[in-house]
C-alpha cells in the first residue's frame, strides 16, 4: 500500500549540520544530474564552488568528455561485457599465485629512524590502507598499527572460522577443456612450499612490520606539474647503472638485502634480448642512436607478471573481487613510488606526459579496486540478516569524496583500453576461441565480435579513439595520429632519438618492476585480481605501442586476451558502481537526515503533474542501467496511457529510486510473465524451478495437493550416480549404462538412458552443492554390478533432498522470482494462435484463491506431475494397460493420477509405454491396517545391506539382489495361473512374505531400520525360536533356511545365481537377533507417459516438438523401458528437471530487492526458558503443538500443515519427546531453519 507522505513543513523543519552540507556538497559533485535525488537538494545548499566534477567534463589527457563514456557504457559495452566475461573461455585466468615476493626488508631497523628519515616527505593523496585488494588506497591509518598483512583483519562481522576464506581463491573443479596458445606453457601447481617466505602467507606475518606505512612517494603529483616538462640535454645516469626510483631509495636509505632484490630491479637488469645484447665495441650502428628499437620491443611487456611453476587455473567467476580485509599500505606505495621514468637522474622535476598515462592508469586501476571494495564490503551473516555481500556505501564516501581526481583516473584508464581493443580489432576478430564447450565457444565468439564492433556505433564511437597513444615517445616535431591541443600543452618533448630510446627502455622498466611488486601481496584473492590487471594494462600497452604490421594473433597468448578483455570489464563495471554508490550514499546518510524530502523553496520535479514525474523517473531509471530498454519503453506507454498505479507511484516515489523499482515491478506484463509454469512440486519439477531461479527466472509452481513433494518426498532407497567429483568405489560409466540397459529389456532407448547415466555425476554434486543435501553413503542395489547408491548418513532420502529442495526455491519467494499456489489443479493448456502452448486453465479447489484469474501464461509450461499408479478408477490409465492390476496396492501417493498425461494428449502429445507398470516386490504391510490399498515401501536398501525373504512354507525363493522385476515375478510365480499366463489372476489377493535382516545388516541400515521399527512395520525378535513362531513357522524349517543360507555365502554363490552375502546371520541362530515385517508386491512406478527426446521436449505423435511444453519425472516414458532400476527414480527427476530448467530462455529482470536491506536485526536473541516434561504436556492438542527434539523445545502448531510428509506425523508427537521419530527420517542440521519456532530447553 501506498503511504501518503506527510509534508517537511509539517514534521518540522530540519537543521542542516556542518559536516551534512559539506558531505552533501561532495557528493553532489558526483552525481550525473540524478533527478530524483540532487533535485531535492534545496537551492540554498548547492554548490556554487566545489571540487571538479567528475561525472561531466572533459577526461583528462584524452580526447573525449566523461558523459560520452558513460553513455557508451550504459548503451552498449557494459551489457557485452558482462556477458563476455561470464563465458567459459573469458572466466578461465592461469596465474601464479606462489611466487615468492622479491624483495627482503630489513626488520631490525629502528621504526623511529625511518619515521624521521621519511617524515619531511610529502603526501601523494593521502593513499594508504583500507581492507581489501591490496589494501584500499584512500584512508589513512595509523603508519604501523593497520599494516599487518592479514586477511580479513579489518573485515567487519567476519567470522573467526573463516578468516582464511576471505583471501583464498577457489579454484573450482577441474576444467572440463585444455587451453593451449603460442606464448602460454602452464604447469600445474604442485603446492611447494619450498623457498617460502615465512612471512608471506595471508595469515602470517607481514614483510613490511618496520616501514612507514605514511612515508610519502619519491615522485609527487601536482596538477600544477602537469604543465611543465623538464628537457635535459643527456641522461646523467646511464641506462645500465640507473635503478628505479623507489628501489634507488630503498637502496639509499637500508642497502639491497638480497642478490634477488638487486638483479629484479636494478635497470641493470636485461628486458630485451635484442635491445641490450650490444655492446660497446660491436661496431654496428646503434639503433638506439637513431630511434629505432627492435620490432620485438614491446613483446616482452607482461614479462615479469609470473608465470611459474605454482601456475593455476583460476574460475574468475568463483572468485570475484571484494573486501577480504587485507591491508596492503606497503605494496600501493611502493607501486606508486615505482611511477617514475625519470631519464635524467634528477626526482625533483615534474611528471613528463609518459609518467602521467603511467600515473592515470595506476590510480584507475586503484580506484576500480576500492570501488569493488565498497560495492562488496560486508560478508554474509545470518545473524545480521545478510544473504550476500553488502555495499558500503559510507567507505565508498570515505575513499572518494573529497578526492573527484581519482575517478576522472578511473575513466581514462577505461579510454586507454578501448583505445587499445579497436586497435587490435584485426586479430580479436579472427581469434579462434576454444575450450570444448561448442555452444558456449560460439557465444563468446559473438559477444567478441559484438564487443568489437561498438567501435563503430554512433554513441561509442568517440571513446574507442579519445587516447592518442601516439603523444608518447616522440620528439617535438613528430606528428601525432589525432590533434590535442590541452594534451600537447601540457608536455613537452624530448628533443633527440636517445632520449626517445631512453625514455621507451625506462616506462617498459617501470612497468616491470611494478609488475614484479605484486608477487609480495600476500593475500590470494587480492594478488589473482592485481595480476590479472596488470596483465590487462601490459596487454593493452603492448597492443599500443606495437605497429599494426608487428600486431599478429601470435603476439597475444590466450591468457593475456584473457586478462584483457576481463580488466576492460572491470573498468566498465567501475564507471557504473560510481554511480549506483554515489546514489546509495547520498539516500543512506544525506538525505535521511541532512535534506528534508520536500522543501518550500525548490519544486521537486514532477510533482506539479504525475505524468512528468513518472516519465523523469523512468529516464532516471534508464540511465542508471536499472531497466533495460524493453522495460523502459513498457514503462513510458503505460505512463503515457495514465496508468493509475504508476502515476501514483511517481507521485511519491520519483525521489527514491530504489522503492519506485520494486514497487513498480508488477506494473505491466512483458517482464513480469514467469517464464514457466511448472506443474507438479515433486523433485523433477522443483529441481527444474530452481534452475531457471539460479538464472533470474521467474516462475510460477502449481500443485494440486496442499503439500509440496509429490512422491519424490517418500524415495528411500538413494540416488544413483557415476561417477561424482568425490566418488571412491571402483564404478564407470559403461557398467552403469550396460545395468540401466539391461533392466530397460527390450523397450530400451540408447539415448535417454545416456542423458541419464552420464549427467548422473553432476546430478547428485548438484544436489550435494547447490541444495545442501547430505549424500555421502553409498550403496549397492538389487540390479546394480557396483556401489553406485547414495543416500544420507542420517535421515531417509527422499525427505531429505525435498526438505534442501524446497527450502532453496523458497528463498526466492521473498524477492518475486517464484510463487507457489497450491490447491490448484490445471484443468486444460492454453494455446496461442500458433499451436505454441502458452499458459494453463486451472481449477482452485480451496477458498483461499477464490477471486484468482484461472487463465495463467507464460511462454513455457513444463509438465512434472508424477505416474498414474493409484487411479484404480474406471477410466484410468491403469485399467485402460493393466486392468490385473487394479486390486494391487500400491506404494504411489493418492495424488497420482496421470493429470499430466491427459494434459499433454489434449494437445497431440505422443505417450509410449503405457502398460510398462513396475510392481515393487516389497512393500509393508502395516499389522494395524493390513488391507489398507497404499503402502510404505520397504526400501531396496533392505535387501540391498543383506534382508532375506521367505515364502508362506518357509523357504528363500530368489536371488534377493535381482532386479525389481526378477524378485517380482519369482514372487508371483508360485501361483500356478500366474506361472502359466504370466499375468496375474485380479479375482485372487496378492501373496505375502517375510523380509528377515539379522543383527549385522540391521547396523548397515540403521537409519531405515529405525525409520520401520518407528512405524511399527518391523519387528525386533531374538533368536530363531521365536523368529519362526513370529512366521508361524517350524523352527525347523527356518533353521534350516537359514543354515543353508550361510553355507551358501561361505561358497559365494547360491542356486540362484546370488553372489553377494553381506548382513548374513551369526551362526548362532539361537542367539542371534533379527528384525522382521510383512511385505508384499505393490504398484509402484510407471515407466509409460509422455513422450520425450534428450532434452525433456514433449513429442507429439508424429515424434516432433511441441513448442512451449516441456516434461520431467514420472510424467514421461521411455527412459526406463521395461523396468526402472532402483535408485533411478530421483537421478531421473534430477537430470531431466535441470535439463529442461537450464533450456528455458530467461528474461532480463529488474532486481526487486532494496540494496540497503540487510534483514532483521540479529543482535538480539530472545531468552529460552526451561520447560520441563508436565509444561510439554499442556502443548499436545493439533491447535497448540510443541515437541521436544534434541533437548530444544519447538512450538510445531504452523508448521505442521507445511509438512511435507503431512500433519499427522507431527501432530502424533505433539507433547512428547520427538527426537527418536525425528532422527529417524531427518539429519540434526535441518533444525538450524528453526530456531525461530524455539520455544525453549528441554529438561529430561
Amino acid at each position: 500500500m501506498i503511504r501518503n507522505l506527510e509534508p517537511s513543513s509539517q514534521r518540522g523543519a530540519t537543521r542542516m549540520t556542518k559536516s551534512n552540507a559539506m558531505a552533501m556538497l561532495l557528493v553532489s559533485s558526483l552525481l550525473l544530474c540524478q533527478i530524483s535525488a540532487i533535485e531535492n537538494i534545496p537551492t540554498a545548499f548547492n554548490p556554487s564552488r566545489q571540487s571538479p566534477d567528475t561525472r561531466t567534463g572533459k577526461i583528462d589527457d584524452a580526447h573525449c568528455h566523461v558523459e560520452e563514456l558513460e553513455e557508451a557504457n550504459d548503451s552498449q559495452l557494459f551489457t557485452i561485457l558482462h556477458d563476455l566475461k561470464h563465458t567459459e573461455f573469458f572466466r578461465n585466468f592461469a596465474v601464479d599465485l606462489d611466487a615468492t615476493c622479491p624483495l627482503t626488508w630489513d626488520k631490525k631497523t629502528d621504526k623511529k629512524e625511518i619515521e624521521s628519515s621519511t617524515s619531511s616527505k610529502p603526501n601523494l593523496g593521502g593513499f594508504s590502507s583500507g581492507g581489501g585488494g591490496f589494501g584500499s588506497p584512500f584512508q589513512s591509518s595509523d603508519p604501523f598499527g593497520a599494516d599487518d598483512g592479514k586477511c580479513a583483519g579489518e573485515l567487519e562481522d567476519m567470522d573467526p572460522d573463516e578468516t582464511e576464506s576471505a583471501c583464498h581463491v577457489d579454484l573450482g573443479e577441474d576444467l572440463p577443456f585444455s587451453i593451449s596458445s603460442p606464448v602460454d606453457n602452464l604447469v600445474s601447481s604442485q603446492e611447494e612450499e619450498q623457498g617460502k617466505d615465512p612471512d608471506s602467507d595471508c595469515d602470517g606475518g607481514s614483510i613490511a612490520d618496520e616501514m612507514e606505512e605514511d612515508a610519502p612517494p619519491l615522485c609527487e603529483l601536482t596538477e600544477a606539474e602537469m604543465t611543465e616538462y623538464y628537457e635535459a640535454a643527456e641522461s646523467k645516469t646511464p641506462i645500465m647503472d640507473f635503478f628505479s626510483s623507489a628501489l634507488n631509495s630503498l637502496n639509499t636509505k637500508y642497502g639491497w638485502e638480497s642478490s634477488a632484490q638487486k638483479d629484479t630491479f636494478m635497470w641493470s637488469k636485461k628486458t630485451d634480448p635484442v635491445v641490450l645484447s650490444h655492446s660497446s665495441d660491436e661496431g654496428c650502428e646503434d639503433d638506439e642512436i637513431e630511434g629505432r628499437l627492435p620490432d620485438t620491443f614491446w613483446l616482452d611487456m607482461c614479462a615479469n607478471i609470473t608465470q611459474g611453476e605454482g601456475m593455476k587455473m583460476v574460475d574468475l567467476a568463483l572468485n570475484p573481487e571484494r573486501n577480504t580485509g587485507y591491508n596492503g599500505t606497503h605494496i600501493w606505495r611502493a607501486i606508486y613510488e615505482e611511477n617514475c621514468i625519470d631519464f635524467d637522474g634528477s626526482m625533483d622535476e615534474p611528471m613528463c606526459y609518459e609518467e602521467r598515462v603511467m600515473y592515470r592508469l595506476l590510480s584507475g586501476l586503484h580506484a576500480s579496486t576500492t570501488l569493488s571494495i565498497a560495492k562488496n564490503y560486508y560478508p554474509p551473516n545470518k545473524r545480521k540478516g545478510r544473504l550476500g555481500w553488502e555495499h558500503n556505501a559510507l567507505y565508498f564516501y570515505e575513499q572518494f569524496g573529497d578526492r573527484p581526481e581519482y575517478i576522472r583516473n578511473l575513466h581514462f584508464s577505461y579510454v586507454v583500453l578501448l583505445r587499445a581493443l579497436k586497435k587490435a580489432h584485426p586479430v580479436l576478430n579472427k581469434y579462434e576461441i576454444r575450450t570444448g564447450n561448442i555452444v558456449d565457444d560460439e557465444t563468446a565468439t559473438i559477444l567478441l565480435r559484438r564487443l568489437l564492433d561498438s567501435s563503430i556505433l554512433k554513441s561509442c564511437n568517440q571513446v574507442f579513439t579519445a587516447f592518442d597513444e601516439s603523444l608518447m615517445f616522440r620528439k617535438k616535431d613528430d606528428e601525432p595520429l589525432f590533434r590535442d591541443a590541452e594534451a600537447e600543452s601540457k608536455s613537452k618533448f624530448p628533443s633527440d632519438h636517445h632520449q626517445v630510446v631512453t625514455l621507451q627502455q625506462n616506462f617498459k622498466g617501470v612497468f616491470h618492476n611494478i609488475s614484479s611488486i605484486l608477487d609480495c601481496v600476500q593475500c590470494q584473492q587480492c594478488k589473482l585480481h592485481g595480476k590479472m590487471t596488470m596483465l590487462g594494462y601490459g596487454t593493452a600497452l603492448k597492443i599500443l605501442f606495437m605497429t599494426n604490421d608487428e600486431l599478429i594473433a601470435s603476439s597475444l597468448s590466450r591468457n593475456e586476451i584473457v586478462a584483457f578483455i576481463n580488466t576492460i570489464a572491470k573498468m566498465s563495471e567501475a564507471v557504473r558502481d560510481v554511480r549506483e554508490l554515489t546514489n546509495l550514499y547520498w539516500t543512506e546518510h544525506i538525505a535521511p537526515s541532512g535534506v528534508p524530502s520536500k522543501s518550500p523553496d525548490v519544486e521537486v520535479v514532477g510533482m506539479t503533474h504525475p505524468l512528468d514525474a513518472a516519465v523523469g523517473t523512468i529516464a532516471a531509471l534508464a540511465n542508471a542501467g536499472m531497466i533495460d530498454p524493453e522495460r523502459e519503453a513498457e514503462l513510458v506507454q503505460l505512463a503515457l496511457d495514465g496508468d493509475a498505479s504508476l502515476l501514483v507511484l511517481a507521485k511519491y516515489y520519483s525521489s527514491d529510486l530504489e522503492k519506485f523499482l520494486l514497487f513498480s515491478q508488477d506494473i505491466g506484463s512483458s517482464t513480469q510473465q514467469p517464464d514457466a509454469i511448472v506443474v507438479g512440486t515433486g523433485l523433477a519439477g522443483l529441481a527444474a524451478s530452481l534452475h531457471i531461479l539460479d538464472r533470474g527466472g521467474r516462475v510460477l509452481i502449481i500443485e494440486k495437493e496442499h503439500l509440496v513433494g509429490g512422491n519424490s518426498n517418500k524415495a528411500s532407497s538413494g540416488i544413483n550416480a557415476c561417477c561424482p567429483s568425490n566418488s571412491t568405489t571402483d564404478d564407470f560409466f559403461e557398467s552403469f549404462e550396460a545395468d540401466t540397459t539391461k533392466s530397460a529389456g527390450f523397450s530400451a532407448r540408447p539415448e535417454l538412458i545416456h542423458t541419464l547415466v552420464s549427467g548422473s555425476g553432476d546430478a547428485v554434486t548438484w544436489l550435494k552443492e547447490r541444495v545442501g543435501v547430505d549424500l555421502s553413503l553409498v550403496a549397492q542395489l538389487g540390479g546394480h554390478g557396483h556401489k553406485r547408491t547414495h543416500r544420507p548418513k542420517n535421515g531417509m532420502v527422499g525427505a531429505e533432498v525435498i526438505y534442501g529442495m524446497q527450502k532453496a526455491v523458497r528463498e526466492f519467494e521473498k524477492s518475486g522470482q517464484v510463487e507457489f499456489v497450491t490447491d490448484t489443479k490445471v484443468s486444460n493448456l492454453l494455446l496461442d494462435n500458433n499451436g505454441r502452448v502458452n499458459g494453463v486453465q486451472v481449477e482452485y479447489l480451496s477458498k483461499k484463491n477464490d477471486g484468482s484469474p484461472d487463465k495463467l501464461y507464460a511462454p513455457n509450461v513444463i509438465l512434472a506431475t508424477g505416474g498414474f499408479a493409484a487411479d484404480r478408477s474406471e477410466g484410468s490409465y491403469l485399467s485402460k494397460y493393466r486392468p490385473e492390476l487394479m486390486k494391487m496396492p500400491a506404494t504411489a501417493g493418492s495424488f497420482s493420477t496421470g493429470d499430466g498425461i491427459g494434459l499433454a494428449t489434449t494437445v497431440g502429445a505422443g505417450l509410449v509405454d503405457m502398460e510398462k507398470v513396475q510392481v515393487h516386490p516389497t512393500g509393508w504391510v502395516d499389522p494395524k491396517d493390513p488391507s489398507n490399498p497404499n503402502k510404505i515401501l520397504a526400501a531396496e536398501l533392505m535387501r540391498g545391506v543383506g534382508g532375506v525373504l521367505i515364502n508362506a512354507e518357509g523357504a528363500r525363493f530368489c536371488n534377493e539382489l535381482g532386479t525389481r522385476s526378477y524378485v517380482t515375478d519369482m514372487m508371483l510365480s508360485r501361483d500356478t495361473y500366474y506361472a502359466a499366463h504370466r499375468v496375474w489372476d485380479k479375482t485372487k489377493d496378492i501373496p505375502t512374505f517375510s523380509l528377515v535382516l539379522a543383527s549385522s545388516a540391521v547396523t548397515e541400515g540403521k537409519k531405515h531400520v529405525d525409520h520401520y521399527v518407528h512405524k511399527g512395520l518391523l519387528t525386533r525378535i531374538d533368536g530363531v525360536q521365536a523368529l519362526a513362531d513370529w512366521m508361524d513357522q517350524n523352527v525347523d524349517v527356518i533353521r534350516e533356511t537359514f543354515l543353508n543360507y550361510i553355507a551358501d555365502a561361505e561358497k559365494g554363490t547360491d542356486q540362484w545365481g546370488k553372489t553377494s552375502f553381506q548382513g548374513k546371520p551369526n551362526i548362532d541362530l539361537d542367539n542371534e537377533v533379527f528384525f522382521v515385517g510383512t511385505v508384499t508386491p505393490v504398484l509402484h512406478y510407471c515407466m509409460g507417459g509422455i513422450t520425450i527426446d534428450s532434452q525433456g521436449n514433449v513429442l507429439n505423435e508424429n515424434g516432433m516438438p511441441i513448442p512451449g511444453l516441456h516434461a520431467a519425472g514420472e510424467v514421461t516414458g521411455g527412459v526406463h523401458g521395461d523396468n526402472r532400476l532402483g535408485g533411478n527414480s530421483l537421478l531421473e527427476c534430477t537430470v531431466y528437471g535441470s535439463i529442461v530448467g537450464k533450456k528455458i530462455p530467461v528474461k532480463q529482470r529488474i532486481a526487486t530487492v532494496l540494496p540497503g536491506d540487510k534483514g532483521a536485526d540479529s543482535g538480539s536473541t530472545k531468552k529460552l526458558e526451561e520447560i520441563s516434561n508436565d509444561t510439554l504436556l499442556l502443548h499436545s492438542s493439533k491447535e497448540d503443538c510443541w515437541v521436544a527434539i534434541h533437548g530444544d523445545v519447538y512450538d510445531l502448531t504452523e508448521f505442521a500443515g507445511e509438512h511435507p510428509a503431512g500433519a499427522e506425523s507431527i501432530h502424533v508427537l505433539c507433547g512428547t519427546d520427538g527426537t527418536v521419530a525425528f532422527q529417524t527420517v531427518h539429519n540434526k542440521n535441518m533444525l538450524d531453519d528453526f530456531d525461530e519456532d524455539k520455544v525453549g530447553t528441554y529438561l529430561f
